[in-house]
């Protein structure tokens, strides 16, 4: 196949399997519009970047190609390569293909500082690895698309996916750690490439969809959760597609199932209890908030909410802000004042809060409704969560509550005559722990579960 002298292509073959291997010396030929079977004669030929184009260019911006293009051209095959600017070698397009798909981060690193500046070496700024970024989301994004790989989610009635992929590709690159100047050099990006795995993966599935390289040891990613059951007609959605890229691998396994709108004030008027009524015993949920001030931002509640004066949940919760930055916001261990809802007691606070402590929430919605406050000074104690609204009390601009777990079983009816006047009152029980009264009949009635 003229690539049987090159010790380096054949050890970079080795990594795919024996299936998979005349599908990867196949690309070659294929961008040269040739059969595979006629590679006799063609050692002295060589891929451009005009060849590319044709395969990529539905999914890929120009910009994206040429990174591409560099990054191929800065394979070292173990042969000697072509002149530079004469083209890619059969040899070098191997060595690029194995390294992009089954590569390690060190060897990948040198990779993407070519494809971030154009060479693979030297040092590249920080605005150099944003922008390669936002190529390469802005790519995986029309792969979506173009696919058809939206799961029921719908682009056009969704918020402005450009700016997701700005936030995306910040939020990406603020996990590198740059010198003093704003600058990384390849083992700065080694670092980066081992720790965010999803660079890789993004560049994994443009090269693998943008050069047809189907291999069946990895199918492409599902990079989406799907979506049953919404009524995109009436919605725009504080979502796009890049924010869901984000948020969805934070969820805790098992709470990617379809993603069902619960409340939207769109579609269901400003009322907390519309919200209350929405939001109880309905499984596991992600809480989006946009103030007037244009800030989103929210919390995924990883137990069904409950009315009681008591905190619930678990160490699974978190916070997020999605616009200006894209951030998550997880436990500190600090204390257990995961989630809280509340309404119509008259001692203790009504409404809906993660986060903090009464008063000073690291999100609240109070139950009068269109008020609340992200209070951290500087930080929320139970997720280390800065200020998440623009001003620290703030006012609602739109509300969206999304189902993304299975709903508890409904148990109550079998037990509702069981139940005394402390489960059917959260609010004396909580006044008598706070009085210091015991509770003696605490030990005679079976625990609820899920209580936090």
């Amino acid at each position: 196949m003229g690539n049987t002298d090159s010790v380096v292509v054949q050890k970079r073959l080795a990594r795919f399997r024996p299936e998979e291997r005349p599908v990867v010396e196949g690309v070659f030929d294929r961008l040269h519009g040739a059969s595979p079977a006629g590679g006799a004669g063609k050692a002295g030929k060589v891929l451009t970047l005009g060849m590319l184009k044709p395969c990529m260019g539905n999914i890929a911006s120009d910009s994206m190609i040429k990174r591409v293009y560099a990054g191929m051209c800065s394979m070292d095959p173990g042969v000697a390569p072509p002149p530079p600017g004469a083209g890619v070698s059969r040899e070098q397009l191997v060595v690029f293909l194995a390294d992009v798909l089954r590569g390690t981060a060190e060897e990948r690193a040198p990779l993407f500082m070519a494809m971030a500046q154009g060479t693979g070496t030297g040092v590249a700024t920080c605005d150099q690895i944003i922008e390669f970024l936002q190529d390469l989301v802005s790519a995986v994004v029309q792969i979506i698309i173009q696919k058809s790989r939206l799961q029921g989610w719908k682009p056009e009635r969704m918020a402005d996916g450009s700016i997701g992929v700005k936030l995306l590709a910040e939020q990406m690159s603020s996990e590198l750690k740059p010198s003093d100047q704003r600058t990384c050099d390849v083992p700065c990006l080694e670092d980066w490439l081992f720790r965010v795995s999803n660079v890789a993966m993004y560049m994994d599935l443009l090269i693998g969809e943008g050069l047809n390289v189907g291999l069946t040891s990895r199918p492409p990613p599902t990079l989406l959760p799907p979506c049953w059951e919404t009524p995109w007609e009436k919605l725009r959605c504080l979502l796009d597609l890049p924010v869901l890229m984000f948020l969805t691998p934070q969820l805790p396994d098992g709470y990617n199932i379809p993603w069902k709108l619960l409340f939207s004030t769109q579609l269901h008027g400003e009322s907390f209890t519309k919200i209350v009524g929405s939001c109880k015993g309905r499984g596991p949920t992600v809480l989006l908030i946009k103030d007037t001030k244009g800030h989103i931002f929210g919390g995924f509640a990883s137990h069904g909410w409950e009315v009681k004066p008591q905190f619930q949940g678990d160490s699974r919760c978190f916070l997020f802000s999605v616009f200006p930055c894209l951030r998550v916001y997880t436990c500190t261990g600090y204390n257990q004042h995961y989630m809280y809802l509340n309404q119509g007691q008259q001692t203790m606070p009504n409404g809906l809060g993660m986060g903090g402590q009464h008063g000073y929430f690291g999100l609240w919605l109070d139950s009068d409704f269109g008020r609340g406050h992200s209070r951290a000074r500087p930080r929320c104690t139970t997720y280390g969560s800065p200020q998440l609204s623009a001003e620290e009390d703030f006012t609602l601009d739109s509300l969206e509550v999304w189902g993304v777990g299975k709903p508890p079983e409904e148990e109550e009816g079998a037990t509702e005559g069981k139940r005394s006047i402390l489960d059917a009152d959260p609010e004396v029980q909580a006044m008598m722990e706070m009085a210091g009264k015991t509770l003696h009949s605490q030990g005679l009635r079976e625990p609820e579960e899920n209580n936090g």
